[in-house]
C-alpha cells in the first residue's frame, strides 16, 4: 500500500532537520554568506583606496581655486565620504568638493569673506533636505540639458581663466572677464618656474592617460602628475608657492557661531544659498543618474540622494567647509574599481581623515601651481563640444539657450545666467507652441 503524502513530507522534514544538526547544510550556507561578505569588503577596500587617490589632489585644488584654505576642501571630502556616503540614495556615488561650485564659492569668499561661507552652505543644505523630503529630485533633473551644459561650460571657462593666474603664483581676480583682462599684466610679473610646474602637471596627466601601461591603469593620472611635479620642484629647489596647512587638524575646522546666522538676512547671501542648493542638487543628481546607467541593476533613490547631500552640506556649513556635491569623476572611478557597496565611499573619507591627521607634512610639499594645472584640465573638460554638436543637430533652440546661459554667466554670475537660460527656454517653447497651433 502506497504511503500517504503526509508521510513523505514528514520523512523529508526529519531528514532536513537531521542534516542541519549534523552540519551538512547550515554551515555551508553560513560559510558561503561569510565568503561573499569578505569578497565584497575586499572589493570595496580596493576601490576606496583608488577613489582616495583620485579625490586627494582635487580636494586641495578645488579649495584653492575657490579662494579657500586647502584644508577646507579636505574637510568637505571627509564629510562627503563618511556622512553623505553612508546616507546616499545612490550607493556607489562619491561626494566631495566639486569644480561646478568653485565660481560661486570664489564670489562669496571674495565679496563677503570666508566667514560667510558657513551660513550659506548650511542654508543651502537645509534647502536640499527640504527638496528631498518633498521629492522634487525628478523636477531638478528635468531642467533642460542645454541649460545644464551651458552652466558647466561657463564654469569650466571661469575655472580655467582663474587657474592660469594660479599657475603663475599670482592671485586670480573675481570673474571671468577680469581674469582675461588682467592676464597679460599678471603674466609679465608672474613666476615662470611655477608656470613650468603647472605645465608639467598638465603634460604628465594627459600623457599618462593617453599612454599608460595596461597593468597600471588603476593609478590616477591626476595623482601621478602632481607627484611628478612635486618631485621635480623639490629636486630642482624651485622657489614656488606650496600648499599651506594648519599645524593640526583642529585648525581646519571653524565651527559656526549662532550669531553668524544673522548674516543670512542679506539678500545677496540668501541668493547665494539658493544657488548652492540648486547647482549642488543638479550636479549630484546628474552624477547619480550617470552611476545608475553604469550599474543598471542598482536602483537609485533620487530623493534620498538629495537628502543625503543636504545633510552633508549642513555638516559642512557647521564646520565652515566647502559645499559638496556627488561628483561623477570620483563616482565613475569607484564603479570602475569594482566597488560593491557604500562602504567604499565611506572608507575613502576615512583615508582622507587619516592622511590629514597622520601625515600633513606630505601635502605641504605640493606646489599650488601643480594643482592649478590639474584644474585647468578639469575646467576645459567641462566644455564638452560633443554636447554642443548634439544640441545643434536637435535644432536652433537648444543652441540659443546654451549660448545665452554661457554668455550671461560669464558676464554676470551663475544664478543670473541660469535664470536667463530658463527664461529664454520657456519663451522659445511658448513661441514654438503658438506657431504650431496657428499652422
Amino acid at each position: 500500500m502506497a504511503a500517504a503524502p503526509w508521510c513523505h513530507a514528514a520523512a523529508h522534514n526529519v531528514a532536513m532537520f537531521a542534516g542541519a544538526i549534523s552540519g551538512s547544510h547550515l554551515p555551508e550556507s553560513i560559510g558561503q554568506a561569510a565568503m561573499g561578505r569578505r569578497n565584497r569588503f575586499r572589493r570595496d577596500l580596493s576601490a576606496s583606496l583608488i577613489v582616495f587617490l583620485v579625490a586627494l589632489p582635487l580636494c586641495l585644488g578645488i579649495a584653492i581655486a575657490s579662494g579657500a584654505p586647502p584644508e577646507r576642501g579636505l574637510v568637505t571630502g571627509i564629510i562627503g565620504g563618511i556622512v553623505a556616503g553612508r546616507l546616499a540614495g545612490s550607493p556607489l556615488s562619491v561626494s566631495g568638493p566639486a569644480a561646478g561650485l568653485t565660481t560661486l564659492v570664489f564670489e562669496v569668499v571674495s565679496r563677503h569673506g570666508l566667514a560667510a561661507l558657513g551660513p550659506i552652505v548650511l542654508l543651502g543644505g537645509a534647502l536640499q533636505v527640504l527638496g528631498g523630503v518633498a521629492r522634487v529630485g525628478g523636477y531638478v533633473r528635468a531642467i533642460p540639458a542645454s541649460i545644464v551644459e551651458g552652466m558647466m561650460a561657463a564654469i569650466g571657462l571661469i575655472l580655467t581663466a582663474s587657474q592660469l593666474h594660479v599657475m603663475l603664483d599670482t592671485a586670480p581676480a573675481a570673474g571671468f572677464l577680469a581674469n582675461v583682462r588682467h592676464f597679460g599684466g599678471m603674466a609679465a610679473d608672474g613666476n615662470y618656474a611655477a608656470f613650468g610646474i603647472g605645465a608639467l602637471t598638465i603634460a604628465a596627466m594627459l600623457g599618462w592617460e593617453r599612454w599608460r601601461p595596461a597593468g597600471l591603469r588603476e593609478i590616477p593620472g591626476a595623482l601621478l602628475a602632481v607627484v611628478v611635479a612635486t618631485a621635480c620642484a623639490a629636486l630642482l629647489g624651485l622657489q614656488v608657492a606650496r600648499v599651506v596647512l594648519p599645524a593640526s587638524f583642529a585648525g581646519a575646522v571653524s565651527l559656526l557661531r549662532p550669531g553668524q546666522l544673522s548674516e543670512l538676512a542679506s539678500p545677496a547671501l540668501l541668493g547665494s544659498a539658493v544657488s548652492v542648493a540648486l547647482i549642488a542638487s543638479i550636479e549630484s543628481l546628474l552624477s547619480a543618474a550617470a552611476v545608475n546607467r553604469m550599474m543598471p541593476r542598482r536602483r537609485t533613490d533620487y530623493s534620498r540622494e538629495l537628502v543625503a547631500q543636504g545633510i552633508g552640506n549642513m555638516a559642512c556649513g557647521l564646520v565652515g567647509a566647502l559645499p559638496m556635491t556627488g561628483v561623477i569623476v570620483r563616482s565613475a572611478a569607484n564603479v570602475r574599481a569594482g566597488a560593491r557597496t557604500r562602504a567604499s565611499a565611506v572608507l575613502h573619507g576615512v583615508w582622507l581623515l587619516a592622511l590629514v591627521v597622520v601625515a600633513p607634512g606630505l601635502l605641504r610639499l605640493v606646489p599650488t601651481a601643480s594643482l592649478a594645472g590639474l584644474l585647468v584640465v578639469v575646467g576645459l573638460r567641462l566644455v564638452n563640444p560633443h554636447h554642443v554638436r548634439a544640441m545643434a543637430r536637435e535644432g536652433a533652440r537648444g543652441v540659443a539657450v546654451y549660448a545665452t546661459t554661457v554668455a550671461v554667466i560669464l558676464c554676470t554670475n551663475l544664478l543670473t545666467g541660469i535664470v536667463a537660460g530658463l527664461g529664454l527656454y520657456v519663451l522659445l517653447k511658448a513661441l514654438s507652441g503658438l506657431v504650431r497651433r496657428s499652422a
